[in-house]
């Protein structure tokens, strides 16, 4: 390596680059084309259905969840429902306001598969509100 040789070692180093998974995903902005909320915090939905998913090992529980449908492209996605007894408050066609769970590098969270939302609002009432009973469930 000898003088003048620095654009000659800063191109090698663009090109290595292009080596590496994380570079790439990173400077595609892949993962934000790959998401259901394009990026975005928060979503509306409207619930499809509501289901149970099955804990993963070593745990054994039935998991309260419900299928929604995004407003704002149409998409579906499984999201977490919250809380003792809180799948009651929520009913098909409902709205609800989704957000990330906030599992490690976007991923589920805990022993649930697959789920990476939960729910926070029903009809535009706070769901941990709902749940304690300090509030009763809105109209629409």
């Amino acid at each position: 390596m000898g003088l003048k040789t620095a654009k000659k070692l800063m191109g090698n180093r663009k090109k290595a680059r292009w080596k590496d998974k994380n570079y790439i995903a990173k400077t595609l902005n892949l993962y934000a084309k790959a998401d259901p909320l394009e990026g975005a915090n928060q979503a509306k939905a409207i619930v499809l259905q509501k289901v149970q998913k099955e804990a993963k090992q070593p745990n054994s529980a039935m998991r309260k969840c419900c299928k929604v449908q995004l407003t704002k492209n149409g998409k579906s996605v499984t999201a977490f429902i919250p809380g003792n007894l809180a799948q009651r408050f929520i009913e098909e066609h409902d709205e609800v306001l989704i957000q990330r769970i906030g599992g490690k590098q976007g991923r589920s969270k805990g022993d649930i598969p697959g789920v990476r939302f939960q729910v926070i609002q029903v009809n535009d009432q706070p769901l941990e509100r709902l749940v304690h009973g300090k509030i009763e469930k809105g109209r629409r």
